[in-house]
């Protein structure tokens, strides 16, 4: 029998990044990736919040948003619930979150993935960003852990100058963007203000750890 806080693995895959691993404890759901603790199900104000303030700050009936990274679901499922929201582009690298979402996930985000308003493509986002000539209103990401706490290298080039004036590009004009991050990073935060315009900076406490979650929101100039 299983301790009260010992976590039950669900399902373990191999991928082309290495182990990801879905665990429940007690009534929450993790997700490891290479034994670093990647997302949970806990709380998602934060992921939550990195939708609705972006979304709130565009101001835009019927806007088109766009999610980089899937994780458990609240920013989708916030998203496709906003009333501003027309539809919703998620780009998810990892198959098998896709499939989570749509099972042990799905009650998180109230099964976003089926709504109308949605759609998922399985690809890497900064495979995926050079190739699109599409505009967003909005632009929500929560890839990694943030600009300083990357579980993958590669991710790095979201948060540097050259990802930061692609995401420029992809936003209409009046867009907004936003970024999930574990913890405040002021050089990124320095990154952002050479870009975009009205960066603004907001903390979610989290009651388990000394750091706040941060939502970075920016508008394009």
């Amino acid at each position: 029998m299983l301790h009260l806080n010992q976590p039950e693995t669900i399902e373990r895959c191999t991928t082309a990044r290495g182990e990801l691993k879905l665990q429940r404890r007690n009534n929450d759901y993790e997700i490891i990736s290479n034994g670093t603790f990647l997302m949970a199900t806990y709380n998602g104000e934060s992921e939550r919040l990195l939708v609705d303030s972006a979304v709130d700050a565009c101001a835009k009936e019927g806007c088109h948003v766009l999610i980089g990274g899937l994780g458990v679901g609240y920013s989708l499922g916030a998203a496709v619930r906003h009333p501003f929201v027309g539809a919703v582009t998620v780009i998810e690298i990892e198959e098998r979150i896709i499939a989570w979402n749509q099972r042990e996930l799905a009650p998180f985000s109230g099964n976003a993935l089926a709504d109308r308003k949605a759609s998922v493509i399985h690809a890497d986002l900064l495979d995926w960003l050079p190739q699109t000539t599409e505009r967003f209103d909005v632009i929500c990401l929560d890839i990694d852990n943030g600009p300083d706490w990357t579980v993958f290298t590669s991710n790095n080039g979201l948060y540097e100058q050259n990802g930061l004036e692609l995401l420029h590009d992809r936003l209409k004009p009046g867009g907004v963007i936003s970024f999930w991050s574990a913890a405040h990073s002021e050089a990124f935060q320095t990154r952002l203000e050479t870009i975009f315009d009205h960066v603004q900076m907001i903390g979610v406490k989290q009651p388990d750890r000394l750091e706040d979650d941060v939502v970075y929101i920016a508008s394009r100039r």
